[in-house]
């Protein structure tokens, strides 16, 4: 029986609320529709944005979650660190995180990692873009074509200032000539993570049928195992067979009798 995955889905929901034509595109918000997505998938999906308090991420709605989707533009500095730094223990002990569209400047995405994941060409032209699957084998892409196209997105480019991805997923083609690394992995700690390109908010990105796809799929990936191994960390006094003359014995006869091994 497979168990039930639960996600929260992060959002600034500013846009929406300031402009008229994003609402109209997002009634609920962004992070309401990817919501919807994703219970429809069988995904049991919550969701938290910027105004709550604590921006909704408490430890006890993380520790509940599996998988964290977030997505934000222009409020990435007013992100408590408080928050940020309880989401990246998050990650570390095995939350995956869906990483989208602008939330490669966030400050949960750059503290991942330790470069200035902010730092790309970007241009707003209503251009199309077609995301090129680069590993046809990944999990991430299983039930989408081998291209996706979108009629009108804005513009990512090369270079883009990251660290050597564990997987490049997808890859980008603009109207304009640019090529961008739109869809790629990372290991931290024991979380899987997933950035994904697309989703400027004035676009219905995400009423993509494919695009929702990934999505779902990612979340699937990124879930941590029902029942990961436990991890013994520090100091280990108790070896797990007999050691042949123990390095303790022989430390003391060098520092003294009242040497103890510290780690």
């Amino acid at each position: 029986m497979k168990r039930t995955i639960h996600a929260t889905v992060w959002n600034e929901y500013r846009h929406e609320l300031r402009h008229e034509a994003i609402r109209a595109i997002y009634p609920e918000g962004i992070h309401g529709a990817i919501a919807g997505f994703l219970r429809d998938a069988g995904i049991q999906a919550g969701t938290a944005t910027l105004a709550e308090p604590e921006h909704g991420l408490t430890q006890e709605v993380l520790d509940k979650t599996d998988v964290l989707l977030w997505w934000g533009h222009m409020a990435h500095q007013e992100v408590e660190d408080e928050v940020v730094q309880r989401v990246y223990k998050r990650v570390m002990e095995g939350m995956g995180l869906i990483v989208l569209h602008s939330g490669h400047a966030s400050k949960i995405f750059r503290k991942l990692c330790g470069t200035d994941s902010e730092l790309l060409r970007w241009r707003e032209a209503n251009e199309k873009e077609i995301l090129w699957v680069m590993d046809p084998s990944h999990p991430i892409v299983q039930g989408v074509p081998d291209h996706i196209i979108l009629p009108h997105e804005e513009m990512y480019g090369e270079t883009f200032i990251i660290p050597k991805p564990d997987e490049l997923v997808f890859v980008s083609w603009f109207e304009g000539g640019e090529v961008f690394r739109s869809g790629l992995t990372y290991t931290r700690g024991r979380g899987k993570i997933f950035y994904f390109r697309p989703g400027h908010e004035t676009f219905p990105t995400f009423l993509n049928k494919d695009i929702q796809q990934v999505i779902i799929n990612a979340v699937r990936w990124a879930a941590p195992a029902a029942q990961p191994p436990q991890i013994t960390l520090g100091q280990i006094k108790e070896p797990l067979m007999p050691i042949v003359g123990m390095t303790e014995n022989k430390l003391s006869e060098l520092y003294g009798e009242d040497y103890t091994l510290k780690g």
